[in-house]
């Protein structure tokens, strides 16, 4: 009865602010046309983040999409020489420069995330355990939709079918489905990004965490 819970709060603003100029940039310099498919996992590359699954996934859907499909890999960590190896093993062809025609991108940690989420179509999540994603808050605050494994905290910040298509951790198939769905589908992209926005923009907002602190202080000093 002591315990007050205060859900974290962000500048989302940020990512409303020129959305279409960012994607421009961002897909200009990996060279991406409009309709080539563009799914980043943005984190730490350590193995709890299960990054196996996202290539994997990747590898599914290409001969099943009449588009080009790229997967971005934002982020770095003790992971990345066996994840290049893990590429290397399963045939996906991977590079840590733009310039390269490539299926995967290893972007190492980017400091301006909310260019890779206008550039992106889907932000990907595969992590075994999750407390509360940042990067599937900021990706709605972005309107982009995504994929993620059902794990941890996940349903907390995400709506099942409305802003995410989930699956279960031990359901990789689903995964590599739910992934080929949104890739076909603008349509689906589209909506379950106007549905993030709506989502996150009040619950996640920085200046609900100050009222909420400031109304506990208040009812603590009464």
């Amino acid at each position: 009865n002591k315990i007050e819970v205060i859900p974290l709060g962000f500048d989302l603003d940020r990512f409303q602010e020129g959305i279409d100029k960012k994607r421009e940039v961002f897909r200009e310099e990996f060279s991406l046309k409009d309709d080539d498919v563009a799914v980043s996992i943005i984190g730490r590359l350590v193995p709890i983040k299960n990054h196996e699954l996202f290539f994997e996934a990747i590898k599914w859907v290409i001969p099943r999409l009449d588009k080009k499909i790229k997967g971005f890999v934002v982020g770095d960590g003790e992971s990345r020489t066996h994840l290049e190896e893990y590429c290397r093993e399963i045939g996906l062809s991977y590079s840590d420069s733009s310039d390269d025609d490539v299926d995967i991108y290893f972007t190492s940690w980017v400091k301006n995330v909310d260019y890779v989420n206008s550039g992106s179509d889907i932000i990907a999540l595969t992590s075994k355990n999750e407390g509360t994603p940042v990067s599937l808050i900021e990706a709605q605050a972005g309107n982009k939709s995504i994929v993620t494994t059902r794990v941890g905290g996940i349903e907390d910040v995400v709506l099942s079918n409305q802003t995410a298509l989930l699956s279960d951790l031990n359901s990789p198939e689903q995964f590599y489905i739910n992934l080929l769905k949104l890739s076909r589908y603008k349509a689906m992209r589209d909506s379950f990004g106007k549905n993030g926005w709506s989502f996150v923009k009040d619950k996640f907002h920085y200046e609900r965490l100050v009222k909420d602190v400031s109304k506990l202080y208040d009812r603590l000093l009464a």
